[in-house]
């Protein structure tokens, strides 16, 4: 069960006191407290854990500071829609939305190279209107001689970078929890002239102590992209681990399944399940094209392969598209033969418009049918 207080309860009033105290006497029940300060209210969420289903429901809802009380099934406890379960499915982060209900495109380096090729790609990103990026800075890779990034040196100028190109947010992969400290210091350093999306690869998704250390901190949102050998539900239950430890502003990324039934590409495309994850959660989902497909190889109607899935993605109600671009993919460290140009970002936004368009189409033909 899931109590949520009015808005901005003050944790130092009686009314509070007398709720902890109610908790407190409950028998076989364990709860956990959960904060989320945004710009205009703080909002507060009570988890309780135990025998919930022996409470009743009014009484929970006629105690002090309680706005509403949300009885939840087993799994996805924090992350999951509940029956009667009005929470929202969107947060915002450093001015930017991100929810079930809108979408936002994350193009940039796979890998960061080079100054010069940071600032062309945000220079790029600024002028055709779009304020997040991806930069990859710490590379997790199967083969251990390997580029790996270069990690926390390349910090300091992306950021200030960033600010220079007003972007908001930047999706940077982590592998492990020092990644975190050395984001924030360099992010203070640059006066914090952005803000970072912390990506869980999917190499970690089962990284069970890093998932509760990413998600105790809360200054960060997190990306967690599905496990690329295991089921939609052990990945789903990786997203609640972060969740559980305090920090439910995930969004969960579909980046391919790794069997060779998806050949030709690197990877078996997995974008039919966006709609399952939004209708098993309250997560907004992304959609990753780029390492789904792993290549530049064109149709004969002259769209490549990689914005043919981009568009079945967004068709089936994505809400963020995390892809590469190169300004030079010849020379590129990482995925180079899979990267986009920067002459190709304003077709490939007019194309993802055409593909949005069409589910907003879609979206009304259905309320007129089945409402």
């Amino acid at each position: 069960m899931i109590l949520i207080l009015a808005p901005d309860t003050d944790p130092q009033g009686n009314d509070y006191h007398r709720l902890m105290d109610h908790l407190n006497n409950l028998s076989s029940i364990k709860y956990r407290v959960h904060q989320e300060k945004g710009t205009q209210q703080t909002l507060t969420e009570i988890y309780l854990i135990g025998d919930t289903h022996a409470l009743n429901m009014d009484d929970m809802r006629s105690l002090p500071c309680v706005e509403r009380a949300v009885r939840i099934s087993e799994e996805y406890r924090v992350l999951g829609r509940h029956k009667d379960d009005s929470r929202p499915t969107s947060f915002e982060y450093n001015g930017i939305t991100f929810g079930q209900h809108n979408l936002n495109v994350f193009a940039g380096l796979c890998a960061v190279n080079s100054p010069e090729h940071v600032e062309a790609m945000m220079k790029v990103l600024q002028e055709n209107g779009q304020p997040c990026a991806r930069m990859g800075a710490y590379k997790p890779r199967t083969n251990p001689y390997s580029f790996q990034g270069f990690g926390k040196t390349c910090l300091p100028y992306v950021f200030e970078l960033a600010g220079k190109y007003d972007i908001k947010v930047i999706a940077m992969e982590i592998t492990h929890e020092s990644h975190i400290d050395e984001i924030n210091e360099a992010l203070e350093q640059a006066g914090n002239a952005t803000g970072v999306m912390l990506q869980i690869g999917t190499r970690n998704t089962q990284n069970f102590e890093l998932l509760k250390i990413v998600g105790r901190q809360q200054r960060h949102p997190v990306l967690l992209k599905r496990g690329f050998g295991i089921t939609l539900e052990e990945s789903l239950n990786a997203a609640e681990y972060l969740a559980s430890e305090g920090n439910s502003k995930v969004i969960f990324g579909l980046r391919g399944m790794k069997t060779n039934m998806g050949d030709p590409h690197r990877n078996f495309v997995d974008f039919a399940h966006v709609p399952v994850v939004k209708r098993l959660t309250r997560m907004p989902v992304c959609i990753d094209p780029s390492h789904s497909v792993g290549s530049r190889d064109i149709a004969p109607d002259n769209i490549l392969d990689v914005m043919h899935v981009t568009a079945q993605g967004i068709i089936a109600g994505a809400n963020m598209v995390l892809v590469d671009f190169h300004p030079e993919p010849k020379v590129a460290l990482v995925d180079g033969p899979q990267a986009l140009t920067l002459k190709e970002l304003p077709y490939f936004l007019e194309d993802i418009r055409i593909a949005r368009s069409a589910y907003e189409a879609r979206v009304v033909l259905a309320e007129k049918v089945f409402k």
